[in-house]
């Protein structure tokens, strides 16, 4: 839904507030196991109003079905 918001809206305050979001990271994480070395990371996570809700929408459609 954020995607398509920032394709299709146009400019202006709605399209700044829907598709503002926060991206914490976190990372990398080195692991040195003596045999092998590797590194996890970085994991991001891109938040909006919009994937809020699409989450919520997503919950109300799985709880009606079961």
């Amino acid at each position: 839904m954020q995607q398509i918001a920032r394709l299709f809206l146009p400019a202006g305050a709605a399209k700044e507030f829907l598709t503002a979001g926060v991206a914490p990271s976190v990372g990398p994480f080195p692991f040195d196991l003596i045999i092998i070395k590797f590194a996890i990371g970085p994991v991001a996570l891109d938040v909006s109003f919009l994937s809020l809700v699409g989450v919520l929408v997503a919950y109300l459609i799985a709880r009606s079905l079961f």
